[in-house]
């Protein structure tokens, strides 16, 4: 006769099907495995819901390539999804070099993620995660969006596991049998969100005493909603390029009705930073017959009148 169940790995089995309630019988999900205990975790807990609400389920495994032994750590999370039931697919990926290792690795995988043809593709992002994307947006200075952190829902991404910790997942993974590969990236201190996690949030937890994660995450959540209604409201904005409208607005849906402006004609939407937009409000604001403001993705911006302009960077002969 078994035990009682963990309720770390119940509470994992709840959050995952509240995360995808709205998906009916017949719906395909699939978990982005690493092979990390994060990943493994959502996979054991799919693999429990998915047949009772009736949906296919499987794995796709992305072998970044980055690392000695990488196709070794892929073929074991294979293995290990498979024997939960999961189908499994190993999609070998080339990284290249924009923003760094990690910006470069990040792309490529969600490139891969968002090409599934699935109803739901879910990332095992906990609250220890979100925590840390916070803190590293509070250091650089970018601004609410940035500090919203990563949504619960982005497209047919999902990360139902952000009210869980990584301590839970490797809980879940111990419950459940699985053996986790742990990146040795995650230890590496020329990474900063290596030394964050290991150096930075451990002294904020003990001078504040403790609770510091999980106040990030709830900051994020909050700062989430504000940013929601503020891109409702500037995407309702019907001509993003008038400046007598756009100097009525307040400072923070102006800046917002400025970046789609910009992304919409063609700026490069993960290099568009709060200075290239401070710059399209001094067109705005602070006009004095300045040139062009350079966007990142080949975009110029430049006023003439009342208008604002966007056009492909002339190429310099």
């Amino acid at each position: 006769m078994g035990g009682a169940l963990d309720p770390v790995v119940a509470n994992g089995r709840r959050v995952l099907r509240l995360a995808l309630d709205d998906l009916p019988p017949g719906s395909r999900v699939e978990v982005a495995l690493s092979g990390g205990a994060d990943s493994l975790a959502l996979a054991a807990c799919l693999s429990f819901v998915a047949p009772r609400a009736g949906w296919a389920a499987g794995a796709v495994v992305v072998d970044h390539g980055l690392q000695h032994g990488s196709a070794e750590v892929a073929a074991r999370a294979a293995e290990q999804a498979s024997a939960l039931g999961l189908d499994v697919e190993v999609e070998r990926v080339d990284v290249g070099t924009d923003g760094g290792p990690e910006a470069a690795a990040r792309d490529a995988r969600y490139v891969v993620l968002r090409s599934r043809p699935v109803d739901a593709v879910l990332v095992a992002h906990t609250l220890d995660d979100q925590a840390e994307t916070v803190l590293l947006g509070l250091g650089r200075g970018s601004g609410p969006r940035s500090l919203a952190g990563m949504p619960a829902v982005d497209g047919i991404v999902r990360r139902p596991f952000l009210g869980l910790r990584r301590a839970d997942t490797e809980r879940i993974c111990t419950a459940s049998g699985l053996t986790w590969w742990t990146d040795p990236h995650n230890a590496d201190p020329s990474f900063r969100r290596s030394r964050v996690r290991h150096e930075a949030l451990p002294v904020l937890e003990d001078v504040l005493g403790g609770g510091v994660a999980e106040a990030l995450a709830r900051t994020a959540d909050q700062l989430r909603a504000d940013t929601a209604l503020l891109d409702d409201l500037a995407a309702a904005v019907a001509d993003p390029c008038d400046v007598p409208v756009l100097a009525a607005m307040p400072p923070a849906l102006r800046s917002r009705v400025l970046r789609r402006a910009a992304l919409e004609a063609g700026a490069d939407r993960s290099e568009l930073a709060a200075v290239h937009v401070g710059e399209l409000d001094r067109l705005v604001t602070d006009w004095h017959g300045q040139e062009r403001v350079e966007l990142p993705g080949r975009i110029s911006a430049s006023r003439a009148g009342d208008a604002l302009h966007f056009e492909p960077t002339p190429v310099q002969g």
